[in-house]
């Protein structure tokens, strides 16, 4: 199974635009993919509660994340990097068996003109540690506001065929 996660917690984000944009892409390639919104995590996953053995309220999220062997992660920037509920997801999740020798392709965009080159970077140097295998073509979108349709979809030409192509990469992968 492969799940893609929405890499903030900002309601009607751009991440989530372009995670269901992945997700309806790579189904017409003939992946099937569910998508994690990190909207819907926990609200208590701030407090000490996260701390248990047995976390409930979390527990959803680790069976997907368990059960899946491919991810990607679609990242915004905040900051010169990448959202903090992003961290705290991945620090949530079980370790090592969450993430260890399973594949992902990180998607980074901005509002700005790198499309989050360094979150990107931040991010792989996180997912190495956890031995998560990192597809080598990265996506960085910049301008992301310029890069969405009225639908909420990718449009451009460019965008489009990079996509395109490390959808292809990463179902190959």
């Amino acid at each position: 199974m492969t799940i893609i996660v929405s890499g903030t917690n900002r309601p009607n984000s751009n991440s989530a635009k372009i995670s269901k944009y992945y997700q309806k892409i790579l189904a017409e390639k003939g992946l099937k993919t569910e998508i994690i919104y990190l909207t819907d995590l926990p609200e208590t996953m701030i407090n000490t509660e996260r701390f248990k053995q047995n976390y409930e309220a979390f527990k959803p999220f680790q069976e997907r994340v368990s059960a899946a062997d491919k991810f990607i992660f679609v990242v915004p920037e905040y900051n010169g990097s990448f959202p903090g509920i992003l961290k705290l997801f991945l620090d949530c999740c079980k370790f090592p068996e969450s993430f260890y020798d399973k594949k992902v392709a990180l998607v980074g965009h901005s509002t700005g003109r790198y499309g989050n080159i360094r979150g990107i970077d931040h991010l792989t140097g996180i997912c190495n540690y956890m031995h998560l295998h990192v597809l080598p073509m990265k996506i960085h979108i910049p301008s992301v506001h310029q890069e969405l349709n009225e639908s909420g979809e990718l449009f451009k030409e460019d965008t489009l065929k990079f996509t395109h192509e490390q959808m292809d990469k990463f179902i190959a992968f």
